[in-house]
């Protein structure tokens, strides 16, 4: 059997998880499943193992490539917590090490490589947003770090003598670069070895993914086989469209809703989710019961207004990630603010370190850095004392009202 470094002490609330009562439930295990689950590998094999009651070990993992996480990263946190909801030892895994390189799914080119501050600042919050979803004091905490950064050549060298370049190659992403004449890069091949890896290490007896994700998830299978462990199963769920309805959601393409976004920016965000999403994003993103969500996909289709179901799925959003006052609040701002097209009663003040619009865009929150008020503004969506603006030079004073679109105001003091 080939040497693995033993994982170093979990720190943090081990008692919490190894205590955890398993749960049976064959509704519950059946619903862990279907619901938001595009593939499982190997499903009646997980069905026995989840409905004989032993405790598995369920992987998540995510690079910290950007700062914030969004709903379209809570679809496999959401369905980790079904996992700890039944009692299992769940792992997220922060790929800290690997975001170093970045996963090559789905890119056309090559990531720019992050420093090692960049990914330190990006993941400083993962935790806490990702307590949004997950009981976060019943979580096995990774990062890959852990275990990559003390590792040399001479593992490498094992590593990638487990795996052929064709077997590499023959994934979608590079043979559509290599078609395209479009270089793969050496650290981009290595990084479905240390995914696979990680499980290796983890002892994972599940790994979720998006469906994007499947060659790196059956990767882990590989590995673990060629290192005598058991094949972990594998859960794939649908990858969420973003606002515009066409791309994945992402920060790249500003089409994502974040779980950190303040109530009234949640509701408005959820409320311009295109129609034929409605369904999708009730099924994938909150918790209403699915024969709920059947029923109102079955009045949808008889005819009836599409935007009271938005208001449902805008309504259960706010509730989910902060809770039924906030998002009655959000309601009635998006009621008063957009169907009523007024001006809140209460708009939030602001006294900026400097009176262009692109700080007070950004110190405000409106915008979350000065690229994106620049765009803003320059794409028409900002207004000041109701007039639009065009221009980045603009100049505020006290007592104006910045506008963002028709739902986001500020007094400036």
């Amino acid at each position: 059997m080939r040497k693995i470094i033993p994982l170093p002490p979990l720190t943090r609330g081990l008692k919490d998880i190894k205590h955890m009562k398993i749960i049976t439930d064959e509704k519950k295990i059946n619903e862990v499943l279907t619901r938001g689950a595009n593939e499982v590998i190997v499903k009646e094999d997980l069905r026995e193992k989840l409905l004989s009651g032993k405790k598995l070990r369920i992987k998540f993992g995510i690079d910290p490539t950007a700062a914030f996480l969004h709903i379209g990263h809570a679809v496999p946190l959401r369905k980790l917590k079904q996992f700890q909801d039944l009692g299992h030892e769940v792992i997220l895994l922060i790929g800290d090490y690997t975001a170093k390189i970045g996963d090559p799914t789905g890119r056309n080119e090559a990531r720019p490589l992050l420093s090692d501050a960049e990914i330190k600042k990006n993941m400083k919050t993962y935790t806490e947003q990702a307590g949004k979803v997950l009981n976060i004091k019943k979580v096995e905490i990774r990062y890959n770090s852990e275990w990559y950064k003390d590792k040399g050549a001479a593992f490498m060298l094992e590593l990638t003598s487990l795996i052929t370049v064709a077997r590499i190659l023959d994934r979608d992403d590079f043979q559509k670069r290599l078609k395209a004449d479009v270089d793969i890069q050496m650290q981009e091949i290595l990084y479905p070895l240390l995914q696979g890896y990680d499980s290796v290490v983890l002892k994972s007896d599940v790994e979720i993914g998006g469906t994007d994700q499947k060659f790196n998830l059956l990767m882990g299978r590989k590995l673990q086989k060629r290192y005598d462990q058991p094949e972990q199963d594998v859960i794939t769920v649908p990858l969420l469209e973003g606002l515009d309805g066409v791309r994945k959601m992402s920060k790249s393409f500003g089409n994502f809703i974040a779980l950190a976004d303040e109530p009234n920016e949640m509701f408005g965000k959820a409320m311009s989710v295109p129609d034929d999403l409605i369904i999708k994003y009730l099924e994938l993103a909150t918790e209403v019961p699915l024969e709920e969500i059947e029923e109102m996909s079955a009045k949808m289709k008889g005819g009836a207004n599409p935007r009271d179901f938005k208001l449902k799925l805008a309504y259960e959003l706010v509730k989910l990630y902060h809770d039924e006052k906030a998002a009655k609040s959000a309601q009635e701002y998006f009621a008063k603010t957009i169907q009523q097209k007024g001006k809140p009663e209460e708009i939030p003040e602001i006294k900026p370190s400097a009176y262009d619009i692109l700080t007070v865009l950004t110190e405000a929150k409106i915008a979350k850095s000065k690229s994106e008020a620049r765009r803003l503004v320059e794409q028409g969506g900002v207004k000041v004392n109701d007039a639009k603006i065009d221009s980045i030079e603009t100049k505020v004073k006290a007592g104006d009202i910045v506008q963002k679109g028709s739902r986001f105001f500020i007094k400036v003091k």
